[in-house]
């Protein structure tokens, strides 16, 4: 498993045996034990962004019909138009018509179908979700504002007169002077990389001793940082409000991370499924968005993909629109809509081979997905 429950050396060896270990997750999605369910009904989508006479780069003159309120995996080889269409011609163009900001789209002919369906477009990459060290998960996903509030209406709290801002890192007030709440200084090296030393003053701890003397059920604003999501959602069972924003955290594979771990230690993959909590936090869609995932299972494991789908599936189940380019076969046997481009790469590519449902791409002889879909749809 990953955080505190990881860090051991699961199996070493030969390929062919790690059937042979039932410890490994890794073992349990190859024999089976464990998988990627296709889902048992796929929607049935009814409204549609249409995309005609799409032609940038390689596009073929195509027109194209990506669902409401589904899952669409586009597919197809490296090079068959998937970016160009779905980066260059929708993303920038409804951006553009959605919230009045954008670069220019590619060339096509005419986009219809959103109008008074769609409020928004979400672009999810794997961007770093905070360049400063004082970006961390816990703000991101705009917990730490409730577990401010909580330490600040405990008695000691009261009778001090500290208020919310007393548990900020951010805000002078009850954070470190020393090192202004960032738990380390930094020395600047004239040739070398910056040296990081823990603060002398605070130990690493980030705040002044004595609203470290303010506690919650015998932990201080500092132990809440130290734990874990999983952890955290434990600790806090009492106080809906603060585990209503962490759970998505869980949902999304992230349990193991610590609430003030720096965003910048966060990988790729990370990054992007705390984003995708981020937006799990904010319940039943009054704006319907349209969500763009690019590759988001690149460095997942198995069992990560799967929390990955769940997240997706919920985030249609309050209203809005999942769109994912891909390659993962058990992203694509989950959709409920796919987009086939190719059938090759380059010049031989930007033709729509196929759209609709996956049941119905097996069927095709051009797509090169076919065959492989097949196996998992047995």
């Amino acid at each position: 498993h990953a955080g505190m429950l990881g860090g051991e050396i699961v199996f070493a060896g030969n390929a062919a045996d790690i059937i042979k270990n039932p410890k490994s997750l890794t073992t349990q999605y190859l024999t089976g034990k464990l998988q990627i369910e296709v889902p048992k009904i796929r929607r049935k989508p009814i409204n549609f962004i249409s995309i005609k006479g799409a032609q940038q780069n390689n596009l073929k003159n195509i027109s194209v019909n990506i669902p409401l309120n589904a899952l669409s995996v586009i597919i197809g080889v490296s090079g068959s138009g998937k970016t160009t269409l779905i980066k260059q011609i929708l993303y920038p163009y409804l951006k553009m018509e959605l919230e009045g900001f954008g670069i220019k789209p590619g060339v096509f002919k005419e986009i219809s179908g959103y109008k008074n369906k769609l409020k928004k477009i979400e672009f999810v990459d794997q961007n770093p979700i905070g360049k400063s060290s004082r970006s961390n998960p816990v703000t991101y996903i705009k917990a730490y504002d409730a577990i401010r509030d909580l330490f600040a209406s405990q008695s000691l709290s009261k009778i001090r007169g500290y208020q919310p801002k007393h548990f900020s890192f951010n805000v002078e007030g009850g954070r470190c002077d020393a090192c202004e709440g960032e738990g380390e200084q930094t020395v600047e090296m004239q040739f070398l990389a910056d040296v990081h030393l823990l603060c002398e003053v605070c130990n690493g701890k980030r705040f002044k001793q004595e609203i470290l003397e303010v506690q919650y059920k015998q932990k201080s604003i500092s132990d809440v940082l130290d734990m874990t999501v999983d952890e955290a959602i434990d600790f806090f069972t009492e106080k809906k409000d603060v585990v209503q924003r962490l759970k998505p955290l869980q949902d999304v594979g992230l349990g193991y991370v610590h609430l003030g771990q720096s965003s910048s230690t966060l990988s790729g993959g990370e990054a992007q499924r705390v984003k995708l909590a981020s937006f799990l936090t904010k319940g039943v869609a009054k704006d319907p968005v349209l969500f763009i995932f690019d590759e988001p299972t690149t460095g997942l494991h198995f069992h990560d993909i799967n929390k990955l789908l769940k997240a997706f599936n919920a985030l249609i189940e309050i209203g809005h629109t999942v769109v994912v380019v891909e390659h993962n076969i058990d992203v694509v046997k989950c959709a409920d809509w796919i987009v086939d481009l190719g059938p090759k790469g380059g010049e031989e590519g930007g033709n729509l081979v196929f759209e609709g449902t996956p049941e119905n791409l097996i069927k095709n002889k051009e797509s090169l997905t076919a065959k492989y879909l097949k196996e998992k749809l047995k």
